[in-house]
Order: structure tokens, then C-alpha cells, then sequence
């Protein structure tokens, strides 16, 4: 953003006030720290703490994008045959619409507990049918280790036993069930992770918008950005709400403001909906435009 000066806002806003006046009153705001003098010589621009405070307590209603954007989505219907297509097309409409970085991750269980387990001897192969939270029903595939077919059924018992009690503690395995046991445990580990990855990443658009804006002009200034979404998008995404500047941890946004809102699908998961910008951003449609996309995602999803 660039600085601008009491006579450029009495000129371009007809203000009533001479530039003088005008100045008196940027200095006081200036000393209040809302805003901030980047050259001794230059105009004034807005600081991270005037931006928070005109996001408190003077939003304006949402511009016309953000309404667009919501007549849109009110008749939208799951047309999509895959969820990462709808995702794709929001976020897309998200980016078109307000000229920001747009985000949506899948959503994603905090934790599946694992509640039943059974396991079931097939030539060479072992396989294992697995109940986790939410009725979810899975299928492992794993090899059979040699001689490992007899201890199958108390490794099944010792198991339930386990789940009755909570998590699985394999340190309790016993020692004759060491072969099947340690190849359940790896099998189980694997299947958390892949389920993990599944959730994990986001839907991106607008990009090329964002490198269009003048704070980040500077292809260099974008790259921690850049990577912190394509590495590990949900660091970008702590907790709903509006974060300018420092206010986010990870120091990647500390030049930008994002707009964040959860939702959740039929089977508990939470997913985010985001967008990033400059600080100066159109606060009051970037709300509306997430709060509206996380509700259409909530009852397409139910």
C-alpha cells in the first residue's frame, strides 16, 4: 500500500476539511498507534492495529462480490462426482470473486478410534477388517508371516480386549503373539498415516491475483508464503476468525491478513475455508464470501 497524504483525502474524498486539519487528525491517529509513517517525508498508512481495530468495531456490510458470491451458492446442488471437484470449483469462485489466495481443505477427523478389529487367514494373506469411529468400515491386505496363522485368533481376542479398555498398548502384546502382533501394528500404523495424508492439503486458487497486488509485487517477498501452502497448508490455518499481520503464528502471513472459516461434514469432519490477502483487504466481503462457502459445504456434506 502506498502512503497517502492529507491533501490527496481531501481531494480524492471531499472531506469539508482543509489538508491542514486533516494532517492534525492523521497525527493523533498516528500517536494512537492506528497508523503509521513508513518515511519521514511520506504520507501515512494504516498499522496492524488500526486494521484490527476497524475490523472490531467498523466493518461495513459485504460488498457486492461477497453477495454474488452468495446468490450463487444458494442454489448450489452436489453435482460433483469426486469432493475434491467441488472444492476446486469454490475455491475457484472464491479467488475470481475477490482477487485473493483462496484455500478450502478436505475434511478431515481429528482422530478415527479404532473400536473393532476382526482378522481373517486367506492363503498367503492376511486380512483385516477394521470398524473405526463413525461406523467407518475398512479393509487391510497384508502378508500372512510364516507360522503366524495359529496366533491369529488370540491376537484378535487380546486386541478386543484392548480396545475395551482404550487405545492399544502393544508394549502388553504377548510374546507368543510377536509375529502376527508385529506385523497388525505396522499394518495399523500405515493405515493412520495414509488416512492422515488423505485429509491433509488444500484446494488453492488465485495465486496470479494475489502476485498482482502491490505488497507482494516482489516474486521473493511471496515465497515463504508459496511454500507454506503447498507444504503444510493447515499451519496457514490455526483457528477460525480474522488474523492480520503478527497476529498469525507462522511468520510466513506476517505481511498479510487471513479469512478463515470451519465447516463440518456429515461424518464429523472439519475442513477450512480461507482466504489470504494484503492487510488492506475488503474485510467485510472476504467474512461473507468464507462464512458463505463454509455454509453450502456444510449442507452438501451433511
Amino acid at each position: 500500500m502506498e502512503p497517502v497524504g492529507s491533501q490527496t483525502l481531501v481531494r480524492r474524498f471531499g472531506l469539508g476539511a482543509s489538508p491542514a486539519t486533516v494532517r492534525s487528525a492523521m497525527g493523533a491517529l498516528e500517536q494512537r498507534g492506528l497508523l503509521t509513517q513508513p518515511h519521514p517525508s511520506a504520507g501515512r498508512i494504516p498499522s496492524q492495529q488500526g486494521y484490527r481495530t476497524y475490523v472490531n468495531q467498523l466493518l461495513p456490510a459485504p460488498g457486492a462480490a461477497a453477495l454474488q458470491l452468495e446468490r450463487e451458492l444458494t442454489g448450489l446442488s452436489l453435482q460433483w462426482a469426486a469432493l475434491d471437484d467441488l472444492l476446486l470449483h469454490l475455491s475457484r469462485r472464491l479467488a475470481d470473486l475477490t482477487g485473493l489466495l483462496s484455500l478450502i481443505t478436505r475434511p478431515q477427523r481429528k482422530q478415527s478410534q479404532l473400536q473393532a478389529l476382526r482378522l481373517v487367514a486367506s492363503g498367503e494373506r492376511l486380512l483385516v477388517f477394521l470398524v473405526e469411529g463413525g461406523a467407518t468400515a475398512t479393509s487391510l491386505n497384508l502378508r500372512l508371516p510364516a507360522q503366524a496363522e495359529a496366533e491369529l485368533a488370540p491376537l484378535e481376542r487380546w486386541v478386543s480386549t484392548q480396545l475395551q479398555e482404550g487405545p492399544i498398548d502393544w508394549a502388553t502384546l504377548p510374546s507368543q503373539l510377536n509375529s502376527s502382533g508385529a506385523a497388525l501394528r505396522q499394518a495399523l500404523a500405515s493405515h493412520g498415516q495414509s488416512r492422515q495424508l488423505e485429509g491433509e492439503g488444500a484446494l488453492t486458487m488465485g495465486l496470479a491475483g494475489l502476485l498482482a497486488q502491490p505488497e507482494f509485487s516482489q516474486t521473493l517477498s511471496l515465497r515463504p508464503l508459496v511454500e507454506l501452502v503447498e507444504d503444510a497448508p493447515h499451519q496457514l490455518l490455526p483457528q477460525p476468525g480474522i488474523w492480520i499481520g503478527a497476529e498469525h503464528p507462522h511468520r510466513a502471513l506476517h505481511q498479510c491478513a487471513v479469512v478463515q472459516a470451519d465447516y463440518r461434514s456429515g461424518d464429523g469432519g472439519i475442513g477450512q475455508v480461507a482466504l489470504v490477502g494484503p492487510m488492506r483487504m475488503a474485510y467485510a466481503t472476504a467474512l461473507a464470501a468464507v462464512s458463505s462457502v463454509a455454509q453450502v459445504l456444510e449442507r452438501l456434506l451433511r
